[in-house]
């Protein structure tokens, strides 16, 4: 399988394609301001070729020179669901730990990591009972 393109802005990787109206929703999301105007500074992957990819095998295909803290999956979860719970992956702490974030909140934690703010541990701490990071 092709290595992700090489960006400044992290990585948004579709990897369901069962519905294209999930996908149009998250999409609308990620390119929605916040409240307060801030945005995550994201560069979004729509290729079949990663449709099932797992996280393990995700983290297999950054290509070196990649060098955003984070890489952001929309699977299946993440459309199933009205809140769009992307699967946030680190990649500076603890490789590959995962962390849920509701979409309209992706600014949060791409802006925090990078700009060095804060580490992907705080917003793991800061996860709803579900597992799911929903803002501070």
């Amino acid at each position: 399988m092709n290595q992700f393109p090489c960006t400044w802005e992290a990585l948004v990787v579709r990897t369901d394609f069962a519905s294209d109206g999930a996908w149009g929703a998250l999409w609308a999301s990620l390119f929605s301001p916040s409240k307060d105007g801030f945005l995550a500074n994201v560069a979004v992957v729509d290729d079949r070729r990663y449709e099932g990819l797992a996280s393990d095998q995700a983290l297999d295909l950054i290509p070196a020179e990649y060098q955003h803290p984070l890489l952001v999956l929309a699977d299946s979860v993440a459309l199933a669901s009205a809140e769009r719970p992307v699967l946030v992956l680190d990649l500076q702490g603890e490789r590959g730990r995962g962390v849920r974030v509701v979409a309209a909140q992706l600014w949060s934690i791409e802006n925090n990591l990078s700009g060095a703010n804060m580490d992907f541990e705080e917003f793991a701490g800061a996860v709803d009972e579900d597992g799911v990071f929903r803002g501070f």
